[in-house]
């Protein structure tokens, strides 16, 4: 299959001459099971140089020390988990970080209500099972299992939405470092390389608390939101540059004063009070994060090149911020009915076709 069919390509494959200049670059001592130093996997994730005249793109624009404490993490024996709100890259990082280290992002386990400990640990082909009996043919084997056996990075996408009994089933493989297949009489124990980045969700704390014995597992890294208006939108841009090379919206992408306005709007609405800090806002029951940022505007551009001229217009992003801020019609239909009257509506001409369509659509 053609890789221009591919939907979404994995990290490795996708970044993957950035990859290969900084193996060929590498002066630094590589720890076993990884493809390159810590400062090289440093480099591949902040980027914004030259590598043998390959450009190396910036992946996570933050704080570099939070960054530099995850990679320090994966070369000790530690797992690591990557707390925060969504849409503060979680997820991103967790990739980029396996694609870096192993060249290999794809052993991953979701998280969700549903996920069992055989996700974790193992399961079996039950045809082949019946027919021969239990076998390392008839295993299935999960990808924590499958980067224990490589010494290489399995991921855990929201951890905390795995029930408690599929959270424990980790607690062994981290302490001890193997695993026990007793229909085999078989132990493997993990290659040296291999370890763990699972995320957790902070709107999710509740839903299945991590205990205390699986959180001293792990090395947790919090990240924050974007602290401030610039960062925020450097990220909103470069994601949605690379996000829309990837899809044939037809569309041109958006101009600065079309960011500045969605960033704004999310983070006042998320703050509960406008930028100056004057005047305080209902927030709304959405996320408004920078992740729900780039796909509003890939949203707005979908709309300008399938139905308009590929420009942005104040009535597509009018279109793709309804969606975005109204997700519980009673509650949030107020709170952005206010916020359209008592803020935009006063913020002058430039902002007043955009207010004029969001009227007609929250109306």
């Amino acid at each position: 299959m053609s890789e221009k069919n591919v939907q979404r390509l994995p990290a490795e494959e996708l970044y993957q001459r950035e990859l290969e200049a900084l193996i060929s670059a590498e002066k630094d001592s590589i720890p076993t099971g990884w493809r390159m130093s810590p400062r090289s996997v440093l480099t591949y994730l902040t980027g914004n140089v030259k590598v043998k005249g390959v450009e190396i793109t910036p992946k996570y624009m933050g704080n570099q020390r939070l960054v530099e404490i995850a990679i320090a993490t994966l070369v000790t024996d530690r797992a690591l988990l990557l707390i925060g709100e969504p849409g503060t890259a979680k997820s991103w990082l967790s990739e980029h970080l396996s694609a870096a280290v192993n060249g290999d992002s794809t052993k991953v386990v979701q998280g969700t209500a549903g996920t069992t400990e055989e996700q974790i640990r193992y399961s079996w082909n039950y045809a082949m099972l019946i027919a021969k009996g239990p076998s390392l043919e008839a295993m299935v084997k999960s990808p924590v299992y499958r980067a224990m056996e490589t010494g290489s990075i399995a991921r855990v996408e929201e951890i905390s939405r795995c029930a408690s009994e599929v959270q424990d089933a980790l607690i062994s493989l981290l302490s001890e470092k193997r695993i026990s297949v007793p229909e085999l009489g078989l132990e493997l124990p993990a290659q040296k390389g291999f370890s763990v980045i699972a995320t957790a969700n902070t709107r999710d704390k509740g839903v299945n608390d991590m205990s205390a014995a699986l959180k001293r597992r792990f090395n947790i890294v919090v990240l924050p939101t974007p602290s401030d208006m610039e960062t925020e939108m450097e990220i909103v841009r470069t994601r949605v540059a690379q996000l829309s090379a990837g899809l044939d919206l037809n569309a041109r992408q958006p101009d600065e004063d079309t960011v500045e306005r969605v960033v704004t709007i999310f983070r006042e609405l998320r703050a509960g009070a406008t930028l100056d800090g004057k005047q305080k806002l209902k927030t709304t029951s959405g996320v408004l994060s920078t992740a729900e940022a780039i796909s509003l505007l890939a949203n707005s551009m979908a709309l300008a090149g399938s139905f308009g001229d590929g420009g942005i217009t104040p009535a597509d992003l009018a279109a793709a911020l309804q969606g975005a801020v109204v997700k519980d019609e009673d509650k949030d239909k107020i709170s952005w009915k206010e916020y359209l009257e008592n803020v935009m509506k006063k913020r002058g001409s430039h902002w007043l076709p955009l207010y004029k369509a969001c009227r007609e659509l929250n109306d």
